[in-house]
Parts: C-alpha cells; sequence; structure tokens
C-alpha cells in the first residue's frame, strides 16, 4: 500500500505542477500532507517536517548566504569580463547564445555546487535571452543538464556518496568514468547546438549593433534591478534577472513592464516591448530594461575588483578542499564582501534588500520540500518504492547488475534524494551484484549516470535556484527538461558500456 501511495503522491505532485493547477510551494506543502493523512500518520505529520526542515535547514542557510555574496559580485562588477566575452562570442545568434550557456554552465559547475553554477549562467545569460526573445525554458534545460553532467565531479558530492557506502576510493569511481562523462557533456553541448538551431530559425540572427540598439558600452545583464518591486535605491531589486538598475522613479517606471517569463513552449515574453521592428518608444523601453551593469552604475567598484577576485576563488577553493562547511563558508565570504565593498550601513542594507526577492523564493521553496522529502521519508513510502523497484529485477539481469544499476539511477535519483539513494539503495544493489560477480566500483559508476536528471528533481534545492532567477515555472522546466535529461543519462550510461568502464 505505501509503494502505490508514493508513487501517486510523486505523480500527483508533477501532474499538478506542469498543469499549472498548483504553485510549486503549494504542492510541496499540500500533497505530502494529504497522503500523510492517508497513510493513516498524520499524528506524526509534525514530526516529519520538523525532520525535513532540520535536514535541509543548512541548505536554506547556504543558498541564502550564496544568492547575497553572488549577488554582490555581480553588482560591483565581478563578472562584467565574463559577460563582454560571452557577447563577444554568442554576437546575438541564438544558436550561439544556447551554446554558449552549455560551455559556461559545465565550467562553473567546476566549483562542484549547482547552486553557485546556476547563479552565475542565469545572471549572465537570461538578460540576452529576453532581449532576442529566446525561450527561457531552453536556458534552464541546458543549464541544468550540463551541471548534471558535471556534478559528477569528486567534490559535487554523488562520488563521493557512492564511495563512502561501498568504501571504495572516490578516485576509483571517478577517472575511468571520465571518458563516458565527456561524451555526456558533448551530447549536452550538441543537443544546445541542436535547440540553438531551432531557436534561430524561429528568431532569425540579429546583429551586435541590433542588440545593444546604438551603445556600445551597454552589457546586456541585469543586477540587483529591474522586475517587479524594483523601486527605492539606486541598485534596483536584486533579482539578477535583467531590468534597469538607474535610479529609484526609473526603476519603478520599467517594473510595471514585469520581466518576462517563459511561456513553456519555446517563446520569452521579455518585457513585452518591440524586438527592434516596432515604434522607437518600445525599443527604447527594451533598451533601458537591458541596462542593469552599464559601466557608469554607482555599485561598481573597479579598484577592488582583485580583492573581490581573489575572495571568489578563495571561497571555491575552500568549497572544494571542504576546509569548512559551505553554509558557514558562504555566511562569512558574504559578511566581508558586503563590508569591504559597502562600507556604509545604508548601502549594506540597501544591497541585502536588492536580493532579498530571491533569497526568500528560494528558502521558501526549500523549507517547503522538506516537508515533500520528510513525509515521504517518514512514512516509510520512499523505501518500500525502492525495494519494489530493486526486487522486481529479475534474476537473471545479476550478472548484468551494474546495467541495471545505471537504469534505475534515472528514476530513484530523480524522486530520492542522493543520500537515500546511495546510502540506502546503492548498498543493495552491490550486495546483489556481488553475488554475481559484478565489483562494487562497476556499481558505483553505474550510479552516477542518472545525475543529469537528478539536477531537475522537485528535490533538488539548486534547482528553485535556476528556474527562481530565471522567471521560469517550474512545472514548464519539468515539461522540457525531464525528456532530455534522460536521453543526456542513457547516452552517459551507453558510453560507459561502449568503453567497457561499466
Amino acid at each position: 500500500m505505501l509503494t502505490i501511495l508514493g508513487f501517486v503522491m510523486i505523480a500527483t505532485f508533477l501532474v499538478l505542477i506542469m498543469m499549472k493547477k498548483m504553485s510549486p510551494m503549494g504542492a510541496l506543502v499540500l500533497i505530502p500532507a494529504l497522503f500523510c493523512v492517508l497513510v493513516g500518520k498524520g499524528a506524526h505529520l509534525g514530526d516529519y517536517v520538523l525532520k525535513g526542515v532540520g535536514d535541509l535547514a543548512p541548505t536554506a542557510a547556504m543558498l541564502m548566504f550564496a544568492i547575497i555574496y553572488f549577488g554582490v559580485m555581480i553588482d560591483v562588477g565581478l563578472f562584467d569580463p565574463i559577460v563582454r566575452l560571452i557577447l563577444r562570442f554568442c554576437k546575438a545568434d541564438p544558436m550561439r547564445v544556447v551554446v554558449g550557456t552549455a560551455i559556461l554552465a559545465a565550467i562553473v559547475s567546476l566549483d562542484g555546487d549547482g547552486s553557485t553554477t546556476f547563479m552565475i549562467t542565469v545572471s549572465a545569460m537570461v538578460p540576452l535571452y529576453r532581449r532576442l526573445k529566446m525561450s527561457l525554458v531552453v536556458m534552464t534545460g541546458v543549464a541544468a543538464m550540463a551541471n548534471g553532467v558535471m556534478n559528477t565531479l569528486p567534490w559535487g558530492g554523488p562520488t563521493a556518496r557512492a564511495a563512502a557506502a561501498l568504501k571504495v576510493d572516490a578516485s576509483d569511481i571517478f577517472v575511468p568514468m571520465i571518458p563516458a562523462l565527456a561524451v555526456g557533456l558533448l551530447f549536452v553541448i550538441a543537443l544546445a547546438y541542436g535547440l540553438g538551431l531551432r531557436e534561430r530559425k524561429r528568431l532569425g540572427v540579429l546583429t551586435l549593433d541590433e542588440v545593444t540598439a546604438g551603445d556600445p558600452e551597454q552589457v546586456l545583464v541585469g543586477a540587483g534591478s529591474g522586475g517587479k518591486g524594483a523601486k527605492g535605491h539606486k541598485g534596483g531589486k536584486g533579482a539578477l534577472t535583467g531590468g534597469g538598475a538607474g535610479s529609484g522613479p526609473e526603476a519603478e517606471a520599467r517594473s510595471s513592464n514585469g520581466s518576462g517569463s517563459s511561456d513553456g513552449s519555446g517563446s520569452s515574453d521579455g518585457s513585452g516591448s518591440s524586438n527592434g521592428s516596432g515604434s522607437s518608444d518600445a525599443a527604447d523601453e527594451d533598451d533601458d530594461e537591458l541596462k542593469g551593469l552599464d559601466p557608469h552604475r554607482a555599485t561598481l567598484r573597479p579598484k577592488l575588483y582583485w580583492f573581490n577576485a581573489a575572495l571568489t576563488v578563495a571561497l571555491l577553493a575552500l568549497m572544494v578542499t571542504e576546509t569548512m562547511p559551505i553554509p558557514v563558508l558562504f555566511l562569512l565570504a558574504a559578511a566581508v564582501a558586503l563590508t569591504v565593498n559597502f562600507p556604509n550601513m545604508n548601502d549594506q542594507k540597501a544591497r541585502v534588500a536588492a536580493h532579498a526577492e530571491n533569497v526568500v523564493n528560494v528558502s521558501g521553496m526549500v523549507f517547503a520540500a522538506a516537508v515533500f522529502t520528510g513525509v515521504l521519508t517518514g512514512t516509510g513510502m520512499v523505501e518500500h518504492m525502492a525495494r519494489w523497484l530493486v526486487d522486481g529485477v529479475p534474476e537473471g539481469m545479476g550478472p548484468h547488475m551494474a546495467i541495471v544499476t545505471g537504469v534505475l539511477s534515472l528514476p530513484l535519483t530523480y524522486f530520492m534524494s542522493n543520500d537515500g539513494f546511495y546510502f540506502g539503495i546503492v548498498p543493495i544493489l552491490a550486495e546483489a551484484g556481488a553475488a554475481h560477480g559484478v565489483s562494487a566500483l562497476e556499481i558505483a559508476r553505474a550510479s552516477l549516470v542518472g545525475q543529469a536528471l537528478h539536477m531537475s528533481s522537485p528535490l533538488v534545492p539548486a534547482v528553485y535556484v535556476l528556474v527562481g532567477m530565471a522567471k521560469v515555472e517550474f512545472g514548464d522546466h519539468t515539461r522540457f527538461t525531464v525528456k532530455w535529461a534522460a536521453l543526456t543519462s542513457l547516452v552517459v550510461l551507453a558510453a560507459g558500456l561502449a568503453f567497457g568502464i561499466i
């Protein structure tokens, strides 16, 4: 019964958010609460929720201070050179923009943290997508898949968990998998190329002059400004998703336009103004929306550029070496960044307020997800579901348990946390494989292939950073990404088999 109810609960959640009948936050809270009552454990709902919140509280804290830190770094101009480089590569060509998204996400993913990857990628790319009227769902999908493949780095989490669960060396898992993962990453880039060609066919190609509309120094990225509710201080709102910086009245006027969201079928709404073929007034409104990182904005700190760069490099190095817990690292880094770049108390308050919307949205989604994971785990539904899948493997598949593990990693890492999968399920699969001569290393390597899909799971906090900052509906992102992410995972599995790794 628990197995059936578990699958029904997950299916209900996915259907409702993809059909936009409920918001993700509402669905993450109300659906598991209802099913907790249905399984007869409503009296324990509070305990399950508190356990889930306790487990995810460090993640919420990390995301909160990571958003503030990288928001400040974008405000002060740390990533301006990267954005200019991206613009030179993309040349306002939709195909190049999508491929550039995949490459940027893959490079930034070297830090091993999905939230950081998505913050930098979205802040750099989303204004260009809006200006070209490109689909923001394409951006979120490509970024999630690139990060999913790179998430298998030894310091990224899954590899370390697999090594700990099966008591093997992480390097013995990861190093032989590099060729298969490289094929997976090349597939993501090839997929980005195909999606980019589709966008180019739909939209055509603009010149960079047309995109910047006569402002050669304009940098097409918004930082700490634009969008709804932006008013008051010069920095505007810290959505990191495009929009004007300007002064308070100008930001307020622009906020009436909103900041476009994806419709799930391919077209981003942008700011609602013309793409260049309409009236000059509409074009001016578009141009105003994209002056979020103009070279003369008040938040720039050019004299502190190398200090900020060194601080960021040090932060990433400490994250990789796990010198301290990641939430603590981001907390300290955010405090240092605010204090050094904005010594004035009012300026610090303005920067925190500028990025408050993202902090509230993402942290709220994390704690809502805690209800879902708390009920799924606490009631025993996830354990029954996993054992049902494992027990359903035919006895004759024993010698091929590595392949079975790779295939099962897709649904199990999507519906379960990495901790639950690697510490709860992988040891069972490894034990079954050992009885047929399949080594623990093969099982560990196969367990990594589902990560491309895992990064779009509703149980992964980082995905809410991605869709929240891009202003994309989670249901739209899920509907678009799941099929391509699953295919990417299968490509990695096939490459592993072809190279004799798995």
